[in-house]
């Protein structure tokens, strides 16, 4: 019976390689284990922020193995334990609810899903008190937003008005035109969407008071 542990392990030695080509050799090779193997990445240097981005898309589900830390010779072994990644929590909302008192003048995105392997993207969006983001076509694809904290208005292309508070859920149909007002604590809110380059809002479109 053959003995597993004595079987060669691939080596990726990335030492040679340009610094932007680096990560991207790294997960395609690590996409192609099955589930249980294992190859030893060799890098000129501890790669801290690859083992970040492991955490981001893998968290829980990748084995990381120094075998050696010795000066442009770092070897570690990184394996493969399950045959996707695991199901795991983001970000707790409530604790970002309790922020938005530390915090008030917040603007913009305070968080995003960062997973580079997704079909969706996901941010969550903070309007200062009294801030607009002002009427804007959306995107072409159709939106979910949950309100997590604070008060405010959608405005729709009749100029009718949708009050915002806490647990409010809104469909925003693809292209449809609307326009966001803040009340006196500011406004947040999650967005949920297929994935899309980015977000480009009309000219016009502003974010402040």
């Amino acid at each position: 019976m053959t003995d597993q542990r004595t079987v060669p392990e691939s080596e990726l030695d990335v030492r040679q390689l340009r610094k932007p080509d680096k990560h991207p050799t790294i997960f395609a090779a690590y996409d192609e284990l099955t589930t249980g193997s294992s190859f030893v990445l060799v890098n000129d240097h501890d790669p801290r922020h690859l083992r970040d981005e492991f955490e981001t898309d893998h968290a829980g589900s990748y084995e990381w193995e120094y075998l050696s830390r010795e000066p442009r010779n770092y070897r570690i072994r990184i394996g493969k334990r399950t045959s996707t990644p695991l199901p795991r929590m983001l970000v707790d909302t409530g604790k970002l609810r309790a922020e938005d008192h530390q915090d008030p003048d917040a603007a913009g995105a305070v968080w995003k899903l960062d997973v580079r392997e997704r079909d969706l993207d996901s941010n969550i969006v903070a309007i200062p008190p009294h801030g607009s983001i002002d009427a804007h076509a959306g995107p072409d694809l159709d939106v979910l937003v949950h309100v997590l904290a604070g008060s405010g208005t959608l405005s729709t292309e009749l100029d009718t008005t949708v009050a915002l508070a806490p647990g409010v859920l809104l469909w925003l149909p693809r292209r449809s035109r609307r326009s966001f007002q803040a009340g006196e604590t500011g406004l947040r809110y999650l967005t949920v969407h297929r994935r899309r380059q980015a977000l480009v809002l009309d000219p016009s479109a502003r974010l402040g008071g």
